[in-house]
């Protein structure tokens, strides 16, 4: 067994950050990271935006040089899996059979793409967006007179998109809802992002089921939708989520909920053993509800107090969740999340592709979306965050600044 110090079980964003985080707060016990990819731990969202458009390289995606870990005594294990975490014994059983042993046990072990279970789903060709990996098989796959379907209209499905017809590809897009972001927004931001991509030439489908991918010899040629008509491709997306990886968790006896149960502080049910990032079901205190939320502001806050937590340095201060996403010319940016919400509140012209998006709780903004609007997103996140009652007809009202609107 290696000395016990912090073990983190992830490579990704919210690990890499934990273990930044723990040297910065003073910790100086031994730190290691165990991945399941062979590479440091880099960022995941340029994936479907600047690595697949070919604008970022290997070392542009990285979160820090590969040589901050050596110099910072943080210990790298990377393209090893954890199988089993022995809490009695408190170690972390690796894949080729190492035992690490741990004082504190950080899980930042994200999420996977969900499948989607039809005939074909096997086939070649059938690709999801999750590594750099997957991201590098689809570049390889998009260019001029090159056909993809995108299963789901989310905001990953929406960014490939934007990517492939910048590469030339012909896209259409699947939703089998009435409407794009169907989960994630509402008001005038789905008919606006719609329309925005039918004018770049993606093509949708609304409404539509996919029964079969469609196959010769092992490779896919086609999207068979309900109804029996067949969209011929080269390729498909299939973007219609992603499950916490939370089995390892899970089969320890930690208590998991859609995720692995967390506190404020990112300690699970066992007080050795943090989780962070995706694969957490966290409380959401501005909401009076807990969530499991899938964005990089909540892996970095998660990394930060978990990290302050085991180092015994006072809690950071929590924060408004954000996200955001490009497409083309277009950033939206997002904060908080509209649960409970009564009324929209649209400021700006979505005809000039500068606008927010307000979702008010009576008096009080609980969530904003805001393209080529930074002003919005800061105002809107700082709104959310503070919950002071804001008057509506100033809020609709661009030629009143944020400021007036926060201060009225």
């Amino acid at each position: 067994m290696s000395n016990a110090g912090v073990v983190i079980v992830g490579a990704g964003h919210a690990g890499g950050t934990a273990a930044a985080q723990l040297r910065q707060y003073g910790y100086g016990g031994p730190i290691t990271i165990v991945g399941d990819e062979p590479v440091a731990p880099y960022q995941r969202p340029p994936l479907s935006k600047a690595w697949l458009k070919g604008e970022a390289d290997a070392e542009a995606l990285m979160l820090r040089p590969v040589s901050f870990y050596a110099e910072h005594g943080i210990e790298l294990i990377l393209d090893i899996k954890a199988t089993a975490i022995d809490r009695a014994a408190k170690a972390v059983v690796l894949s080729d059979g190492r035992r690490l042993s741990y004082e504190q046990l950080i899980l930042a072990t994200g999420s996977r793409a969900r499948p989607l279970p039809v005939p074909g789903a096997d086939l070649a060709g059938v690709l999801f967006l999750r590594s750099a990996a997957d991201a590098e098989v689809l570049k390889a796959a998009l260019g001029p007179g090159k056909r993809l379907v995108v299963v789901g209209g989310g905001y990953i499905g929406l960014e490939a998109a934007a990517s492939a017809r910048a590469l030339g590809a012909d896209v259409v897009v699947l939703e089998r809802e009435d409407r794009i972001l169907a989960r994630v927004a509402a008001g005038a931001l789905p008919t606006f992002f719609q329309r925005y991509h039918e004018a770049k030439g993606v093509r949708f489908e609304l409404n539509a089921r996919t029964v079969r991918f469609v196959g010769e010899h092992g490779k896919l040629t086609g999207v068979e939708l309900e109804g029996g008509r067949v969209l011929p491709c080269d390729e498909v997306l299939v973007g219609v989520g992603n499950i916490p990886n939370d089995e390892l968790a899970r089969d320890a006896g930690l208590a998991c909920e859609g995720g692995i149960v967390v506190d404020l502080e990112g300690r699970t049910s066992d007080p050795a053993i943090f989780a962070i990032g995706d694969v957490t079901h966290r409380p959401l205190p501005l909401y009076d509800r807990t969530f499991r939320l899938e964005s990089v502001a909540n892996a970095l806050e998660q990394a930060k107090q978990a990290a302050a937590a085991i180092a015994g340095a006072p809690p950071p201060p929590h924060e408004v969740t954000w996200n955001w996403s490009d497409q083309y010319d277009l950033k939206l940016q997002m904060a908080g999340i509209a649960f409970d919400a009564d009324a929209l509140v649209v400021r700006g012209d979505p005809a000039a592709a500068k606008f927010a998006v307000f979702h008010l709780k009576g008096p009080r903004v609980q969530a904003v979306e805001a393209v080529n609007a930074p002003a919005e997103f800061m105002g809107g996140r700082l709104l959310i965050g503070s919950q002071k009652p804001v008057d509506r007809a100033k809020l609709a009202d661009p030629a009143v600044s944020m400021k007036e609107v926060a201060a009225s």
